[in-house]
């Protein structure tokens, strides 16, 4: 695909064909990125080399936040691999919804890896040894979450096909014991909950909100969430990073369709994402009781993302980067984005810009080491 001609930013080189990471780093013009960089204080993802990992292996299941492609060949709206999506990335459109890297793309990096996680859609071989991205857009906890917009694989579906990666594990390792004791050391990310807010409760169409408060509702994903979650745990899965909802009302979108009442978010939204994440912190606590050989813990994407939303908005409207089909608040097809993206916090009315996407991963990797022993990352 052609690129666009733009300032020195979050950019790639474009001459390694691979999806290495060594072929991804950030070329910052310091004058016109230093601003931003400190705000979001990814400094410290800048000089990543490859590395044994620090875990052997990193499962990811979610929505369109941290999908990769899964849902390219799906019949639905809520899909992004078409230009200018990936006008940043490498391989150009990919299927992740923003101009270049997610949040688990830098949290990979951050890790070790050497290679992206590949989606479960393409992932094949032994390349399912260092990890698998299960995530799908519009998908949630609740089968029905995001259907309007057409097909998706909702969590339970997701750990569906989790479990279809397990089959393929032991095959590879040749014994299933062996396969037991490897997914005890693999790295588990699971962030879901948006779309059971933006494409459900907050949706025109969905009866939830009429049926049920914010409180009730929250209970009722909670409540489903855990027997997710237990499932997880009956797969062999032993340390789970469970992310919590970020500012949904601080979307372009949310700002655009909502009343603010003069402030820079709307907070019935973003009151209905504390209220979830209230609770998701008390089900971590919860599994931490019934499960003593396993770690769960929750990761806050909500405290950090919203201070730098708010100081940025001082400055920069909140806005995204490129022109949007108003249906479903995502790019249109094969238009050219803003010029300066990295200066952007959202690029469509829903998700991030890759640079605020180190926000959520640097917020994360001090919270990680506790899944682990008191030496941190490691396994043998």
């Amino acid at each position: 695909m052609a690129h666009r001609k733009q300032p020195p930013s979050f950019c790639y080189s474009r001459t390694d064909p691979s999806p290495r990471f060594d072929s991804l780093d950030i070329a910052c013009n310091k004058k016109l990125c230093g601003v931003i960089l400190l705000l979001l204080g990814v400094s410290n993802l800048q000089q990543i080399e490859p590395r044994k990992p620090k875990v052997p292996c990193y499962f990811i299941f979610g929505d369109s936040l941290v999908d990769p492609g899964n849902n390219n060949e799906l019949s639905t709206s809520a899909k992004s691999n078409y230009p200018p999506y990936g006008i940043d990335f490498p391989h150009g459109s990919t299927g992740r919804f923003s101009n270049g890297r997610t949040a688990p793309d830098f949290f990979a990096q951050y890790l070790g890896f050497e290679n992206i996680i590949p989606p479960f859609t393409t992932a094949k071989g032994e390349e399912i040894l260092q990890g698998v991205n299960y995530a799908s857009g519009s998908a949630g906890i609740r089968d029905e979450t995001g259907t309007k917009l057409g097909i998706n694989i909702g969590l339970n579906k997701q750990l569906e096909n989790y479990n279809i990666t397990i089959s393929f594990i032991v095959s590879i390792l040749k014994a299933k014991d062996s396969a037991t004791k490897y997914l005890n050391q693999y790295l588990y990310s699971v962030g879901m909950g948006s779309n059971d807010y933006i494409n459900n409760y907050f949706k025109p169409g969905y009866s939830t909100s009429t049926k049920f408060i914010p409180e009730q509702y929250a209970t009722i994903l909670i409540e489903q969430y855990s027997q997710q979650l237990t499932t997880l745990y009956s797969s062999g899965a032993r340390k789970v990073a469970l992310g919590g909802l970020g500012p949904m009302g601080c979307t372009p979108d949310a700002v655009a369709s909502h009343e603010t009442y003069g402030k820079l978010c709307v907070e019935e939204m973003n009151n209905a994402v504390r209220i979830f994440n209230d609770k998701l912190k008390q089900l971590v606590d919860e599994l931490h009781e019934k499960f003593k050989d396993a770690k769960f813990i929750f990761l806050d994407n909500f405290g950090g993302l919203i201070k730098h939303i708010s100081i940025l908005g001082t400055n920069y409207k909140i806005t995204g980067c490129c022109e949007v089909v108003k249906e479903t608040g995502q790019c249109v097809p094969n238009t050219a984005p803003c010029r300066n993206s990295n200066l952007f916090i959202f690029f469509d009315s829903f998700h991030p810009s890759e640079a605020a996407n180190p926000v959520t991963a640097t917020s994360q990797i001090t919270s990680l080491h506790g899944l682990f022993d008191t030496n941190g990352f490691g396994y043998s």
